[in-house]
């Protein structure tokens, strides 16, 4: 009734929000992007996204198609590997950036040990910006991480919006600095804060750095400032900063796959892996706590 190939497209266009994109990621031309959901659309019955000239969002009925289109696919890679006794293996040195590990990622890493016990995974949790470096540096073999604006390595997995998090109690003063909670350099989110708030002219100081995660949010629940971070991840206990706080526009964030220089021992276990990343990408929008 679904057509695998149409589900892969949707996922693709969930995640990345542009059929642009979607059709770049899978080698296809926009217009077969477009063609492969309206048809998916005309299998359910239901209109899956709502677009105009500008953006493009999943609907009500397109958030609910996101997890049936992600377990027919898995079940549908499941299914060809086991007969076609393809055994990956292998060493494969996979880095992350703490964002997803608080997220549902860990579950996908277990999906994917369990369909390839073969693969000897070790797993590297860093800043974006210190993954992209041990990236280059020839350590890691694929890494999930944020991705600068102007840097053009990597798949989508998903874009989101950056915005101002904090303490439910927290009221910022317009007279006075921007209490900054950020990640040490070269951490991404930390650029593009400073980026923004001095392009406004605003004054700001930083009142807690802080190279993990659990630290920042730690900071901000405990009312010490605001801190940039994904929209769709924002953390239990944390909200974000209504408009009328005055702060400026973050942009948008991109979520990308990096292959490092091919070790033939680790092409096959990184392409897996990728592969249970990017049908697993709605997955990690959603917390598991």
């Amino acid at each position: 009734m679904y057509d695998p190939t149409h589900l892969r497209t949707f996922l693709a266009v969930a995640q990345t929000l542009s059929f642009t994109q979607a059709a770049r990621r899978l080698g296809l031309r926009q217009s077969t992007a477009s063609q492969h959901v309206r048809r998916l659309e005309e299998a359910a019955g239901r209109q899956l996204f709502s677009r105009d000239t500008h953006s493009v969002e999943l609907t009500d009925d397109g958030e609910a198609m996101l997890g049936f289109a992600r377990r027919i696919l898995e079940v549908h890679e499941q299914a060809s590997a086991f007969f076609t006794g393809t055994r990956v293996r292998g060493r494969l040195r996979f880095g992350a950036s703490e964002d997803f590990v608080l997220t549902r990622l860990p579950e996908i890493l277990e999906g994917f040990r369990h369909d390839h016990p073969e693969v000897d995974l070790e797993l590297t949790v860093e800043l974006s910006g210190t993954l992209h470096e041990q990236l280059a540096a020839g350590k890691l073999d694929l890494v999930l991480a944020k991705r600068r604006p102007e840097d053009p390595r990597g798949e989508l997995v998903w874009r989101d919006d950056l915005v101002w998090i904090g303490a439910e109690r927290l009221r910022l003063e317009a007279d006075r600095p921007v209490p900054l909670i950020v990640y040490p350099p070269p951490g991404i989110t930390r650029a593009r804060a400073l980026e923004v708030l001095e392009r406004q002219g605003r004054e700001w100081r930083i009142t807690c750095t802080s190279g993990s995660l659990n630290g920042l949010i730690a900071a901000a629940r405990a009312g010490l400032g605001v801190m940039a971070h994904s929209r769709r991840l924002i953390p239990p206990g944390l909200f974000r900063l209504p408009d009328r706080a005055g702060l400026p526009e973050l942009g948008r964030i991109d979520f990308v796959l990096v292959h490092g220089p091919r070790r033939a021992a680790a092409e096959s276990a990184a392409n897996a892996l990728a592969a249970a990343i990017l049908t697993g990408g709605d997955h990690l929008r959603h917390h598991s706590g």
